[in-house]
C-alpha cells in the first residue's frame, strides 16, 4: 500500500484460484466472472472518478476480501500489480442509480454471499482490522445471527484546501471528532422503527445548506449477505427491515466505518459550494490516524462482543 496508508500486518493475497480478469460489461462479468468467485466476502468498488482509485483498491485487498470487483470506465488506468489481483468491469457510475442497479443485479445473481460496496476514495475500517481479516470478522458476525452490518460514513477532508483544492489528501486527512447525531427513524405513520437510526454529522451536517436533504445521512448498510428478494434502495437501506438495524434485540453488535473523501470532493467540485468553503477545518477537526483504535475511541465504530 502507499506509504501514506497503514500496512495492516502481513500482506493478504487474494485467493490464487480466482483468476483476475477484465470484463467489458456487467452482464459479461455475471456470465463468466461471477461463477469463478469464492463464497465471499466480495468487495464491490465503484469508481466515479480517478481520485484515489488505486489506494482504495489496495486498502480493501489488504483487509482480506476473497475477491474484489472494481467498476470503472475503460479510460481509467490501473497499475499492473493491481490489475492482476482484481476483477475489472467496465461501467460508468453515473447517474447514481447505476450503482444501486448494479449492486441489485449482483445480489440477484449470487445469493448467500457476504458483499461490501463503496466508492473510490473510501476506506473500510472495523474494530481491530489491523490484526483480523474481514472474513474472520464476518464469520463472527454470522454466528451472532446477523446478515448485515451498519457502517457509518465518516467524512475525511484535506487540512489545506489551498494545497489540495479537491479536498482530498490521504496523508494529511482530517475528520470531525464530534458533532455526530442519532435520530429515531420513523415509519410513514409516525411510529418509531425498532433498532433503526438516522445518523448525521461530518461535512454533510456542517455544510448542510449545500447538501440535498435526502443525502445528509451518514448511515449505510455497507456489509450484507445477499439473498433472494433482497433489494438495496437508493437511500442506502434495504427492503428487508432487519438488514437496516444497528444490532440484534439482545445485545450490541459490531459496527464499522467507511472513512470517505466523497463529501469533500463533492463540495469542492460543485460550483455552488466550492467558493463558499475556504476550509473544512473547525475547532473539532483532528488528524486522521488511519487506525481502528481512533475510531473506537471516538465512538464511531462499535466492537459489540468482538474481542
Amino acid at each position: 500500500m502507499p506509504a501514506r496508508l497503514p500496512d495492516f500486518g502481513p500482506k493478504r493475497q487474494q485467493d490464487e484460484r480466482e483468476q483476475a480478469m477484465q470484463y467489458d460489461s456487467v452482464n459479461s462479468f455475471l456470465r463468466s466472472g461471477m461463477p469463478t468467485l469464492s463464497k465471499g466476502p466480495i468487495a464491490l468498488i465503484f469508481a466515479e472518478d480517478e481520485v484515489e482509485v488505486e489506494s482504495t483498491i489496495r486498502h480493501h485487498l489488504n483487509l482480506g476480501f476473497a475477491a474484489l470487483v472494481a467498476f470503472m470506465p475503460t479510460e481509467f488506468t490501473l497499475s499492473d500489480d493491481l490489475a492482476e489481483r482484481i476483477h475489472r468491469v467496465t461501467l460508468t457510475c453515473a447517474p447514481r442509480t447505476v450503482v444501486f442497479d448494479t449492486i441489485n443485479t449482483m445480489i440477484a445473481s449470487a445469493p448467500t454471499r457476504w458483499m461490501y460496496y463503496c466508492y473510490n476514495a473510501e476506506y473500510l475500517f472495523f474494530p481491530f482490522c489491523e490484526t483480523r481479516t474481514i472474513g474472520e470478522m464476518l464469520a463472527f458476525h454470522t454466528e451472532e445471527r446477523r446478515d448485515a452490518m451498519l457502517t457509518h460514513v465518516v467524512d475525511l477532508y484535506a487540512d489545506d484546501l489551498a494545497a489540495f483544492p479537491n479536498g482530498v489528501a490521504p496523508d494529511r486527512a482530517m475528520l470531525d471528532r464530534s458533532g455526530y447525531h442519532a435520530h429515531t427513524r420513523h415509519k410513514p405513520d409516525g411510529h418509531p422503527v425498532e433498532r433503526q437510526l438516522d445518523m448525521s454529522g461530518g461535512l454533510r451536517w456542517r455544510f448542510e445548506d449545500h447538501i440535498p436533504y435526502e443525502r445528509r445521512r451518514i448511515d449505510r448498510i455497507g456489509l450484507f449477505k445477499s439473498r433472494k428478494g433482497l433489494t438495496l434502495r437508493s437511500d442506502h437501506t434495504f427492503n428487508t427491515q432487519e438488514y437496516n438495524t444497528y444490532s440484534c434485540p439482545w445485545h450490541h453488535n459490531l459496527t464499522a466505518a467507511i472513512c470517505s473523501f466523497r463529501a469533500a470532493k463533492a463540495l469542492k467540485s460543485n460550483a455552488g459550494s466550492t467558493f463558499e468553503i475556504p476550509s473544512f477545518q473547525w475547532r473539532n477537526s483532528v488528524a486522521f490516524e488511519w487506525t481502528s483504535n481512533q475510531l473506537l475511541d471516538l465512538g464511531l465504530i462499535e466492537p459489540g462482543q468482538w474481542f
